[in-house]
This record gives structure tokens, C-alpha cells and sequence, in this order.
């Protein structure tokens, strides 16, 4: 039986498509599967053109400009191989930008571990081709995270609330009942037009009738319910989006762009979340969250600040002794040693093999911090570095969880002391509840490996995912976005690189 071989023959406008997209990996592969066969190009393919149109028109809703994607220049009816490129060029810039963000994280701060997984895009496009709702793959493109939803209507409202288009702006002022003027009429119209109507024998009297539908406008928008018409509910209402005009709309973008680099992130079943700017742990399962703790991360040292990334987290190690990271050794203990042979008496020096030295056998003098040939170790105990219980999920930064014997530090607003590692303020509580998932009794487990004294490595049956963020902008339990501060600059530097993108211009919702 002979197997055909692959297709020599293609026909002039299979060749210029396929040199068209030779330059993009991605369209290459997508045409190349598709036989070099157009998608965008005849009447079949009207669905996908105007799929392609209406994403872009929502992209100011996910805090991207629709300017970005230049849909002016694509024809109402395409017919040459430019033409059915710049559709697929757009397609595959939404189903980038929105699975994976617009931003490269490490290149803004290199403290930001993440590393997006962005789509594939081939693959992404075959589905768009192979769908009956096109329209619906390129907008639900964007994170899943119901948290994403939350900070699009803290920005704008509730899609339900966005305005027709064609509708004359309300003019910005400040509209209490008794007040006239003709700026009150397109502020009935808009307000009219999605189902907050309020009649009126003078339309431009801000009357009681108006006020309470502007209080009831502004409940579903999620502003303060004052039944005041001020700056903020009517540029809401106008649909604008005042990007980089105050810290709070600053926040919500850039936390919407670190979604989105989390995009391909599970957040189904059970996780550890550990949000830096907050200074708290959470486990949370299946949405719902099940514990939270104070913590306490790096401060705001070159050295020091705590990382973003995510990893598995694989044991609880109950009576942890505390390996010095060699960063710390050589920074902060060679010279105490130097000076002082006996300084930090509480750590033991360890050579390669793990035995304990003698430190009147080292002159410490003759090293430094590139050629120190040991280590230092600090036995397992309530007063050490870690406590009584660290939370291991191996990565090559040497991050972890764990206890502390600085317990005051809890008290405090701002909690950034430590030298990276994450400080958790109830220890004993966070291990209980990691360890109920595999056994009856999590704190009979517990003590009775804290009672044997003995560095002990309980394995996590699974392994739980644990997510290192930045979120300066984030929604509570009841869907209200609760800021916090910016506590390495890196949010400053997350929006000077999204503004380059266009962030801050051309932001207004369609």
C-alpha cells in the first residue's frame, strides 16, 4: 500500500499566502494545516470578519486601546491575500495580547519570575475557523478568573450598563437635585438608554425622580450611591475610561494585564495564594476561601524583595533546621565572623560533606564571599529562623513559607521585613489545613511529629499549587476591589511599560 506524499502543487494564490505569512511562525502553521486556504475572503467568511471587528471594538474593556489593532484599515470586503492577512494578523494579536498579555514580565521587572503561556496560536485560530460563535473564542480569550470580571466593573461597570453608541456625551458637572441646565438632558438619554429612565415634565431638571435613578445607576456600577450626578458617574456613564487620571483606575489596569499573564494558570480546586502588596496568605478551593493569615515578605532591598512566580508546593517539614542561603551567609555573617569568630554562636558551620566545624580550627579572614568554601546551619528549634514549620515548593530562587519567632512583626500595617521568604503568621493553622486533605486527624499529625523533635519532611498528597503575587487592586469576598500599597514600585513600573503599549490614550469604550 503506498502513502501519498505531501503536496507539491500549489496554485499562485496558495504561494502568495504562504509567502505572505512566512514571517509570522504562527499564521505559517495555522495556513500550513489549513491547506493555504483563505478564512477571511467571501461571503462564508463574514461571521469571522465581523468576530474579528467586535473583539476589537471590547478591547478597551480588558484596558487595551482598539487603536492597538487598527481595525479601520481592515476592507468590509476583503478579496487578496493582504487583505485575508491583516484579518488573520488581528485575529492572532487579539489571541496573544489576551492570553498571555502585552507585556514581556521579566523585561519590566526582573523580580517578576512569571513567565506567560501564551496560547498557541495555530491551534487557537483552527478553533476560531472551526466555530459556529467565532465571535465568541476571540472574547472569551482573555483570563477566566472571576476576579477579572470584578476589576472590568470596578473600572467600567457592568457590561449590561455600557451606553448605545451614537448618543450625544453628558457634559461633566456636578448635578444635585433642584439644579437645571441643558447638560442634564443627555444625562437623561443616557441613563434612558439602559433601563434607568426617570420621567420628568423638564428635562433639564436634575428633579428627586432623576437623582434616585442616578443612585440606582450608581448601585449597579458599583459607585457610592449618593444620587449625586458628579465627574466620576458621569464619565462612567459616557463610557469613558479615564485611564492614569488617579491611582485607583492605575491599579485595576495593572492588575488586569498581571491576569493576563496568568491566563493559562488552573485555578480550579485548591490553591495557595499569597499576595505580596497585601501581606496575606489564603488558601482558596474550588472559588471559596477555606483559610487566611498574616504574612510578612522581603523588604524593599535589592536582595530582598520576594519574588512573583508560581510552583507546586510539595511538603510541610515540621522542626526545620535553617540552612543559611549563601547570600545571607556571605552578606551579613562572613564579616560578623571576620571580626569575631564566635559571633552568631547559634549557627553551626557546616563544610561540604555536612559535618560540623570547629570554628577555632577556620580563619575566617582568609575568604570571601566568592571562595567561602562552608555553610551555615541553624538546628531545629522554636527560636530559629523558621519556627516550627516551613512549606516547601522547590524553586531555584530559594523561596519558601514558614514560621517565625518574630511574632510582633504581625501587628504591623506594613509587613515587608524579611530577606524574600514568605513569614506566615499562623503556622500551625496553615499546616493543619494543608495536611486535611490527605489525613482524619491534621493535628494529631501535626503535633505528634513536632512532639518527636526531628526535622521531618511530610510529603502533600497532591502537591498544591501556590501563587506568588503582586496585586495592588483586588475584589473581597463581596466583589469590591480593596487597594493596597505599591510596596517595591514594581505596579509604577508595570504602567510606565503598559502606557509605551498605548495604555492611557484612546482607552474609551465603544
Amino acid at each position: 500500500m503506498s502513502v501519498p506524499g505531501p503536496k507539491l502543487q500549489f496554485s499562485p494564490a496558495q504561494m502568495d499566502l504562504a509567502r505572505a505569512v512566512a514571517g509570522d511562525s504562527d499564521l505559517a502553521a495555522f495556513y500550513g494545516g489549513n491547506g493555504l486556504a483563505p478564512v477571511f475572503i467571501g461571503p462564508a467568511a463574514e461571521a469571522r470578519r465581523q468576530a474579528v471587528k467586535l473583539a476589537i471594538e471590547a478591547m478597551p474593556r480588558h484596558g487595551i486601546p482598539a487603536s492597538r489593532y487598527d481595525a479601520a484599515s481592515l476592507p468590509d470586503h476583503p478579496r487578496s491575500v493582504a487583505d485575508e492577512v491583516a484579518y488573520a494578523k488581528r485575529a492572532a494579536h487579539l489571541l496573544r495580547d489576551l492570553g498571555g498579555g502585552i507585556l514581556s514580565p521579566s523585561a519590566v521587572d526582573p523580580d517578576i519570575k512569571r513567565v506567560p503561556k501564551r496560547p498557541a496560536i495555530a491551534a487557537s485560530l483552527r478553533e476560531f475557523q472551526a466555530s459556529a460563535d467565532p465571535t465568541a473564542v476571540l472574547m472569551n480569550a482573555g483570563p477566566s478568573h472571576p476576579a477579572y470580571k470584578a476589576l472590568q466593573d470596578a473600572l467600567f461597570g457592568p457590561a449590561r450598563l455600557a451606553v448605545p453608541e451614537g448618543l450625544p456625551p453628558a457634559p461633566e458637572a456636578v448635578w444635585r437635585v433642584g439644579q437645571s441646565g441643558a447638560g442634564v438632558v443627555p444625562l437623561r438619554v443616557r441613563l434612558a438608554a439602559i433601563g434607568f429612565a426617570a420621567e420628568a415634565t423638564d428635562a433639564t431638571l436634575y428633579d428627586a425622580a432623576l437623582s434616585e435613578a442616578v443612585a440606582e445607576y450608581q448601585r449597579a456600577a458599583g459607585l457610592r450611591d449618593d444620587g449625586i450626578a458628579g465627574p466620576q458617574t458621569i464619565r462612567l456613564l459616557n463610557g469613558d475610561m479615564p485611564a492614569g487620571q488617579d491611582a485607583r483606575q492605575r491599579a485595576i489596569l495593572v492588575a488586569m494585564e498581571r491576569l493576563r499573564w496568568m491566563g493559562s494558570e488552573a485555578f480550579e480546586g485548591r490553591y495557595i495564594w499569597v499576595n505580596i502588596p497585601q501581606y496575606e496568605t489564603a488558601i482558596i478551593q474550588n472559588g471559596q476561601e477555606v483559610f487566611r493569615t498574616r504574612s510578612v515578605v522581603g523588604k524593599n532591598d535589592e536582595h530582598m524583595r520576594t519574588p512573583e512566580f508560581s510552583d507546586m508546593m510539595s511538603n510541610v517539614v515540621v522542626n526545620p533546621a535553617w540552612n543559611v542561603p549563601r547570600s545571607i551567609t556571605t552578606r551579613e555573617y562572613l564579616p560578623k565572623l571576620q571580626a569575631n569568630r564566635n559571633a552568631v554562636s547559634h549557627l553551626d558551620v557546616v563544610d561540604r560533606r555536612g559535618n560540623v566545624v570547629s570554628r577555632d580550627s577556620i580563619d575566617f579572614n582568609r575568604y570571601t564571599a566568592s571562595n567561602f568554601p562552608y555553610r551555615l546551619r541553624e538546628k531545629p528549634n522554636e527560636d530559629n529562623a523558621l519556627g516550627i514549620v516551613k512549606f516547601i515548593f522547590p524553586n531555584q530562587w530559594n523561596i519558601y513559607l514558614h514560621d517565625t519567632p518574630s511574632k510582633h512583626l504581625f501587628g504591623n500595617a506594613t509587613r515587608a521585613y524579611s530577606h524574600g521568604c514568605v513569614r506566615i503568621g499562623d503556622p500551625r493553622d496553615l499546616a493543619r489545613e494543608l495536611l486535611s486533605q490527605q489525613t482524619d486527624d491534621p493535628a494529631g499529625l501535626f503535633q505528634r511529629t513536632l512532639d518527636s523533635g526531628r526535622e521531618t519532611w511530610l510529603t502533600l498528597r497532591p502537591a498544591v499549587p501556590v501563587h506568588l503575587v503582586y496585586f495592588t487592586a483586588w475584589p473581597d469576598a463581596s466583589g469590591n476591589v480593596r487597594l493596597y500599597g505599591d510596596v517595591y514600585g514594581r505596579d509604577g513600573r508595570v504602567w510606565q511599560a503598559l502606557q509605551a503599549e498605548g495604555l492611557g490614550r484612546d482607552n474609551a469604550p465603544s
